[in-house]
């Protein structure tokens, strides 16, 4: 049976597993986790100081199921309105250190498998991020 969390638990399973899947958990990315946790709607009624026992969490299921058991307990755990706000907040962790590298891209096209995202709608979260961390 799979795990279940609470939708914001799995948000922040989405973005922990995001910054993991290059081996390499920048600052920057850790820092934009702790952003969105601060500053979005979906979190108004998440507890921050549940963040990091809720990022060992999914560190440890990470560790021990790898990235298709925490991609299994996103997709239980959130209602599929959130699906494309998961996937909006995957992007913006991956952006948040100015590139992405393969091993990123490759979590992202799992994570919009999983959820069974449309194409257009994945083109145009990658699009409004690309244009916002556009450099001069």
């Amino acid at each position: 049976m799979t795990k279940v969390v609470s939708p914001e638990e799995a948000l922040i399973y989405v973005m922990v597993s995001m910054s993991a899947a290059d081996r390499t958990m920048t600052d920057s990315e850790l820092l934009k986790i702790g952003e969105e946790v601060q500053t979005l709607p979906v979190f108004q009624d998440f507890e921050e100081a549940r963040l990091v026992p809720v990022s060992r969490d999914c560190s440890e299921l990470l560790a021990n199921g790898g990235v298709d058991a925490v991609l299994q307990v996103v997709r239980v755990s959130l209602p599929e309105k959130l699906y494309e706000t998961a996937y909006a907040l995957a992007i913006e962790v991956a952006a948040a250190d100015l590139q992405v590298e393969q091993d990123e891209l490759q979590f992202l096209l799992m994570l919009r498998d999983e959820l069974e995202l449309d194409r257009l709608h994945v083109g145009a979260i990658e699009h409004s991020a690309r244009v916002r961390y556009r450099m001069k």
